[in-house]
């Protein structure tokens, strides 16, 4: 118990506390075995990494109860990472040798990992198996023997596995477990010598710091990302960067902040055509998903007639293949026509979006769905508002309970396609 209280205190207080701090008696705890540390060399950062990944993959998300976020944990990994972003060597003498074909094998587990957690939503089983490839098949890789240039690649893709891993973690509400994941990828991301993929993992890291309530701390890492990795990192990595930290200041309620992250982010993707060696993990990142992310810039500004007007520039996705960025967009739309008095639309489109989100294993995808009930507040008294959250809470539930299974360590039932 004390040590709960002093997680909900740093929670709140936006640093690391422990219970000594508050003057409780507990086991004082070790941050490195929370796997919250930063390493600074190497070897300590793949001792680390492995030793979070057995412990996740063996006793599953249950021994982290709080699903606390603690955006102090953040501080030293970014710092650390901004000030030396690249280790100086990375072969290794092991057991096994480890080849091209084996970092083959893991880029296309990350890349089915990344399209099944679009699909299906982070909570399901199948994207939850990304931390089981980085238990059982790339943490013997990391004990093998392999050159210098394997290495990087090596610690590269292991970063991206992670990345998938903490957003997917993310996507359920275990903010815990996904701050411990995003640290393992950006250290990895550091052995590897990949700016690049460090950059992308810092922006995940403070998209999620937005999503928690901290908006001007995902401004500093973002943009902190970004100058970094400024002639290091391609232009849609760039770019990627500058729609969060577009999102972060909308967020803040800085209109001329957001506008100018967002013009920056566009030029970025302009620039991004001329680029020839393109890594395909940031391939998703295009106009139609930097438009649909402007209509939720323009929604938290409250300006409903440029979300609109973003709106046309984003291309239809398939609800087969991305139910969940599909519903989520959905309910922003719905926000914004009820920010505007529109109820008959709202309700239109937010029906559709609990027809799309139903489907889905995801706690972010109730978060979005909140924000719509809330939006609906002023018309609780009329009939087909009270007939749409009760759908909110029945249907939705079903989605919420195969996301307490598979976090719990179970495989859910009830089909998603």
């Amino acid at each position: 118990m004390p040590s709960l209280i002093a997680r909900a205190l740093a929670e709140r207080l936006g640093r690391p506390l422990d219970a000594a701090e508050i003057g409780m008696s507990t086991v004082r705890e070790n941050a490195e075995d929370l796997r919250l540390d930063f390493a600074r060399d190497t070897a300590g950062a793949v001792r680390n990494a492995v030793t979070f990944w057995s412990t996740v993959e063996h006793l599953g998300r249950r021994r982290f109860l709080s699903r606390a976020f603690a955006v102090g944990a953040y501080g030293a990994p970014v710092t650390r990472w901004l000030g030396v972003p690249v280790d100086s060597g990375a072969a290794h003498h092991g057991t096994q040798r480890v080849g091209r074909e084996d970092l083959a094998e893991l880029w296309q587990a990350a890349q089915e990992a990344q399209r099944r957690d679009s699909k299906y939503g982070g909570g399901n089983w199948r994207s939850c198996s990304v931390t089981r490839c980085l238990a059982r098949r790339a943490t013997p890789l990391l004990h093998g023997s392999y050159s210098d240039e394997i290495g990087r690649g090596l610690f590269s893709v292991t970063a991206e596995l992670a990345r998938v891993a903490g957003w997917s973690a993310v996507d359920t509400g275990h903010h815990d477990i996904a701050q411990r994941h995003f640290i393992q990828a950006l250290r990895m991301a550091k052995a590897g010598g990949a700016v690049d993929i460090g950059c992308h993992v810092m922006a995940n890291m403070a998209l999620q710091t937005l999503l928690r309530g901290y908006p001007d701390e995902a401004v500093d890492m973002v943009q902190g990302a970004y100058d970094r990795s400024r002639g290091r990192a391609g232009h849609r990595v760039l770019g990627f960067a500058k729609l969060v930290e577009a999102r972060a200041q909308a967020k803040a309620g800085e209109a001329r902040a957001a506008a100018a992250a967002l013009g920056a982010s566009e030029r970025c993707l302009e620039q991004a055509e001329t680029d020839t060696e393109e890594p395909a993990w940031i391939r998703y990142f295009t106009h139609a998903r930097l438009s649909a992310d402007a209509v939720e810039v323009h929604r938290d500004l409250r300006n409903p007639g440029a979300a609109w007007r973003w709106n046309t520039q984003a291309a239809a996705m398939s609800p087969a293949d991305f139910a969940r960025s599909v519903g989520l967009r959905l309910t922003v739309l719905a926000t914004t026509h009820l920010q505007e008095g529109n109820l008959d639309q709202g309700l239109v489109l937010g029906n559709r979006a609990i027809d799309t989100l139903g489907r889905v294993a995801s706690a972010r995808a109730l978060d979005y769905v909140a924000d719509v009930t809330a939006a609906l507040a002023p018309w609780n008294r009329e009939r087909a508002v009270a007939d749409l959250l009760h759908r909110a809470r029945t249907e939705l539930t079903l989605a919420s309970q195969d996301l307490e299974v598979v976090s719990r360590g179970g495989a859910a039932t009830r089909p998603h396609s």
